[in-house]
């Protein structure tokens, strides 16, 4: 481990083993929250298509396009894992990838139950601290993970916005400048984590000022202690942002594999789109609306964006799909994409035993 890494820290995630970081009261309301969402949604379409209709739609499924989203949803599961993994094993040598799967599910189910998909990291580092592994190398792994995910979700989407433009453009004009902000915000973050792996002095000389302004408008209670935790973090980030660095060949897996993750995300909705009997769109130009709703979805602060997504799914894609489809479309698509990670995340919280990992590339504790 770093030569920097002093005892005091080892004591802080020794005892950030011992407790679970997600409110069980808050974990409960939001599967009730979800539960909600499902039988609103439901209700909905029955008021809206009427039981016939739904029903007809239902026996018109092409269900071949049914198991192919399905696959395409295993292999978007698959990728997520391998970008965890890659920079895990680089850690520890014996990390095993059934256990980077488990941690990858894992994360999936707090993503989807959490808002602004804030539970995901905490329950994953939490669940690797059980094979031995610091807090502070699990986040760095997710750090790494982070840079090159979002990456290649920005420079994939824009190719197929390039290649796409005018469709793209003629379909969401309504929206355009809420496209602009949502990939600028995106494209700033990764700016932002970068800096802070090669520019500390310049990131602090923003945050400071703003952690201490807060502080004096009583929004913190201790700035100064913030500004402190903030630059032992960044100073942390910075050596993974050096082994990051100078592991190139792992990064360029890890991107090309998070650039198949998101096709097969997008392809899914492509799936749905053909499953219920659609033509005319082709596949490329599917990716940049739904990048697009996949940006929309990022801000809205409900569990697996609860409501906002199915909106958004409704104003992005019901001119496009058939007239009497587009509710039992927007079903299909959130069992996909929400409910299916959340009952198949949950298998993976039942217990197994799992072997304590050595730190072999970075040190002896």
């Amino acid at each position: 481990m770093p030569d920097n890494f002093d005892e005091k820290q080892v004591q802080i995630e020794e005892n950030n083993q011992e407790e679970k970081p997600i409110n069980k009261k808050m974990t409960i309301f939001n599967f009730a929250l979800i539960v909600l969402i499902f039988i609103g949604l439901f209700i909905y379409m029955i008021s809206v298509d009427g039981i016939d209709n739904i029903i007809e739609v239902l026996n018109n499924v092409d269900y071949r396009w049914v198991f192919l989203g399905i696959l395409c949803l295993i292999i978007y599961w698959i990728c997520e894992a391998v970008t965890l993994h890659l920079p895990l094993k680089k850690m520890y040598l014996n990390q095993s990838f059934s256990n980077s799967f488990k941690v990858a599910m894992i994360g999936q189910l707090f993503n989807n139950i959490t808002p602004f998909s804030s539970g995901g990291q905490p329950m994953q580092a939490y669940e690797l601290t059980k094979t031995g592994k610091r807090v502070s190398d699990s986040l760095s792994a997710m750090a790494i993970k982070f840079i090159t995910t979002q990456t290649a979700l920005i420079v994939s989407t824009l190719i197929v916005v390039l290649l796409e433009f005018q469709f793209f453009v003629d379909l969401m004009q309504e929206y355009i400048w809420i496209v602009i902000i949502g990939f600028s915000v995106n494209i700033l973050a990764i700016i932002l984590v970068i800096l802070a792996g090669i520019k500390k002095k310049m990131i602090t000389f923003f945050t400071s000022p703003i952690i201490r302004f807060m502080g004096k408008i009583h929004l913190f209670k201790n700035p100064e202690g913030m500004i402190e935790k903030l630059d032992n973090s960044i100073d942390h980030f910075r050596e993974q942002f050096l082994f990051m660095k100078s592991e190139k060949e792992m990064v360029f897996k890890m991107f090309i594999t998070a650039v198949v993750q998101s096709f097969a995300y997008y392809s899914i909705t492509y799936m749905v789109y053909k499953a219920f009997g659609n033509s005319g769109i082709t596949f490329l130009q599917i990716v940049p609306i739904q990048a697009f709703l996949l940006l929309i979805m990022t801000f809205i602060p409900t569990p697996g964006s609860g409501l906002g997504a199915e909106g958004g799914f409704y104003l992005l894609f019901s001119s496009i799909f058939k007239h009497g489809t587009i509710n039992m479309s927007i079903l299909f698509w959130r069992i996909y994409t929400f409910y299916l990670p959340i009952i198949v995340g949950a298998f993976f919280l039942i217990p197994t035993k799992g072997k304590k990992s050595c730190n072999t590339n970075q040190g002896e504790e």
